[in-house]
């Protein structure tokens, strides 16, 4: 991977991050079409903390204002007894814990089914599956299920469902954002309500994961160019490892232009439907396919199938 395929591979974890069409789906295709094979951990993770900290810029209020209530809600401040501990008189509180139990499904799952995860469930003919199928589920739930629930209605069922969504994401093609917005929408959520709880609820999951993901990643590149060897290099995508000037670059661009993806997705959903990103799904599913069937992308990446 060159530094022009690492700031190209950056604005399209930009471009699909916060969208429901799967940024890991499209990472993954892309980078077998551009290099011919998959980035690699290591460059994955540490550009998707460029986007998250695009989040956490612009949802900054938000953030501090839930953190401030929730600590000062657990210690006592808007009464000692254990409902009140629990947000019973302060929705911000409420929302601190709904995020917390929206964010143990992905969590659990991801440390029960890591391997299976990381090899397995990254079969491309798994993503052409389950973008198909989502997008045929955010299709219908977004024409259909009502528009009247908002984030001051959430439960704590409401939560753990959302967090089921986020959960799904594990599985490549699902998109973490489509799951929990076409959960959010079955459940009657508004559309912006859908999209603001999936940013919001990413964060302690995405961010977490994805500063494990690069500390992990940090110590395989110091062993690949300390020692050349070869488990610690295929760690880190073998071949396809930019360095880190283009990492860098790629995770700058990544977070510059997410900014601006947010602002632009949150005035879209404002306005119109779901139903452009859910054909967009469905089309890039059977392209995706054609390039399968003809053998031009290989159904698992020859460094996880080897």
């Amino acid at each position: 991977m060159n530094f022009f395929q690492a700031i190209f591979l950056g604005l399209v974890q930009a471009l699909t991050e916060y969208l429901p069409v799967s940024s890991s789906a499209h990472i993954r295709i892309i980078g077998d079409l551009m290099i011919g094979s998959d980035p690699g951990a290591a460059f994955t993770a540490i550009i998707q903390l460029g986007t998250e900290l695009a989040v956490i810029l612009f949802y900054r209020h938000d953030i501090i204002r839930i953190l401030g209530a929730w600590f000062g809600s657990l210690f006592g401040k808007d009464g000692k007894d254990w409902k009140s501990r629990l947000g019973a008189k302060n929705p911000d509180t409420q929302m601190g814990w709904f995020i917390i139990i929206g964010t143990m499904p992905i969590l659990i799952a991801g440390l029960l089914f890591k391997d299976i995860i990381e090899t397995t469930l990254r079969n491309l003919w798994i993503t052409v599956t389950v973008l198909t199928v989502f997008g045929v589920l955010l299709w219908i739930f977004d024409s259909r299920a009502k528009q009247v629930k908002t984030m001051k209605q959430m439960t704590i069922k409401d939560a753990l469902l959302f967090g089921i969504g986020q959960m799904l994401a594990l599985i490549p093609g699902v998109s973490r954002s489509g799951g929990t917005i076409t959960f959010g929408r079955a459940m009657g959520y508004t559309r912006e309500a859908a999209v603001r709880v999936s940013f919001l609820m990413a964060i302690p999951a995405v961010f977490g994961a994805g500063i494990l993901e690069s500390v992990s990643a940090v110590k395989d590149v110091t062993a690949c160019e300390a020692t050349k060897a070869a488990d610690a290099c295929a760690a880190i995508g073998g071949a396809a490892w930019p360095g880190w000037g283009p990492t860098i670059a790629a995770t700058i661009v990544a977070f510059v232009v997410g900014y601006i993806v947010i602002i632009g997705f949150l005035k879209f959903v404002s306005t119109f439907s779901y139903k452009a990103f859910a054909i967009y799904r469905i089309v890039l599913a059977v392209v995706v396919a054609l390039l399968l069937i003809s053998g031009v992308l290989p159904a698992i990446d020859p460094s996880v199938a080897g």
